[in-house]
């Protein structure tokens, strides 16, 4: 099965998710974070970093449980910058 190349938009997206997750995890530290999600800390460094820019909804779920996020909030995110042009949240 050959993988369709990401769009430049869908790339963005990703990094932009990464970004959010990094803001979430604040101080805490990634293998903390990843061990709590069940993930393994290259796939949370690869997410964070917009290397992984499209993760399993599950590995998104499990991560966005660890860290106390709600789906529905980063989904509004990403899709909030996306509508704005990839500018910044201010909240």
């Amino acid at each position: 099965m050959v993988r369709v190349p990401l769009s430049p938009q869908e790339r963005q997206r990703g990094e932009r998710f990464g970004a959010l997750l990094r803001e979430a995890r604040g101080e805490r530290s990634m293998v903390d974070v990843a061990a709590a999600a069940g993930v393994s800390a290259e796939t949370l460094r690869k997410i964070e970093t917009g290397r992984a820019p499209t993760p399993a909804f599950f590995t998104v779920a499990a991560l966005a449980h660890a860290l106390d996020l709600s789906l529905d909030v980063l989904a509004a995110a990403c899709a909030e910058e996306a509508d704005h042009g990839g500018e910044a949240l201010s909240a």
